[in-house]
């Protein structure tokens, strides 16, 4: 099995053989609990290795907070990849994908069919050197707060995981709603990493729960990121709660 290592030693030492790939990983934990700032060390060193992204960040208006979520994280400069990078944004009010400049494509991922088009599109125009396509996908538990469409999502999404052999998968979700729903996508996913914060040192803590056919080492470990990064991004988790989710429950 091949495998992948990031550019951060903390993250390595877990991983002393590296993250396998393709494989399904899945960035759980409570909202505002770091998730989507582990997914930027990882995605930074795909990207410097000649590998390709996926985005669609749920919890994000746009692209932009993603650029600069890595930038504030690892440093990387966005606008350097953008032959190797595309962007799914979630727009309810859409039926259909439509498809903008610089890899941009805005789609009602709640729909599943919509979902399909979408990844293929953004898979489609990218390369596949390097380690591959990574699809960095966060606040996919967004997704189940649609009464019509949350468990058709959550089916695809399940299948997804399950099925997937060519391109590597990187998830997040968190556990603060749906449990069971998100507990199924955790026994589901090759490698787990469960995350959370503790709320008097805003300080985040990664665990290693499982990994696919390499070592791993257990321990729960503090990431050396600061409590101003931290909180900043545990302030936009909680607007796009508030803004995505009353959206989300009318489809």
């Amino acid at each position: 099995m091949k495998t992948f290592y990031t550019n951060e030693e903390w993250f390595n030492r877990l991983l002393p053989e590296g993250l396998p790939i393709p494989s399904s990983t899945l960035l759980s934990g409570p909202g505002g609990s770091g998730k989507p700032l582990i997914g930027n060390v990882i995605v930074a060193a795909w990207l410097r290795q000649g590998g390709s992204v996926v985005f669609m960040s749920l919890q994000y208006p746009d692209h932009s907070f993603i650029a600069a979520g890595l930038k504030s994280i690892t440093q990387l400069d966005l606008g350097d990849y953008k032959d190797r990078i595309a962007f799914i944004e979630l727009d309810v009010s859409l039926d259909s994908v439509i498809v903008l400049p610089k890899n941009r494509i805005k789609a009602n991922v709640t729909k599943p069919e919509v979902w399909d088009t979408a990844m293929e599109h953004a898979c489609s125009i990218l390369p596949g050197e390097g380690p591959g396509i990574l699809i960095f996908g966060t606040a996919l538990n967004l997704l189940l707060f649609s009464p019509t469409y949350g468990k058709e999502i959550l089916e695809k999404i399940k299948s997804m995981i399950q099925r997937n052999s060519k391109f590597t998968l990187l998830f997040s979700t968190s556990t603060s709603a749906n449990k069971e729903e998100i507990k199924k996508l955790e026994n589901l996913a090759d490698n787990l990493i469960i995350t959370r914060i503790d709320p008097t040192t805003l300080k985040l803590y990664l665990q290693i729960e499982r990994m696919k056919n390499v070592p791993f080492i257990n321990d729960e470990i503090e990431v050396p990121f600061s409590p101003e990064i931290l909180l900043n991004m545990k302030e936009i988790a909680d607007r796009s709660r508030k803004r995505i989710i009353p959206l989300i429950s009318k489809i």
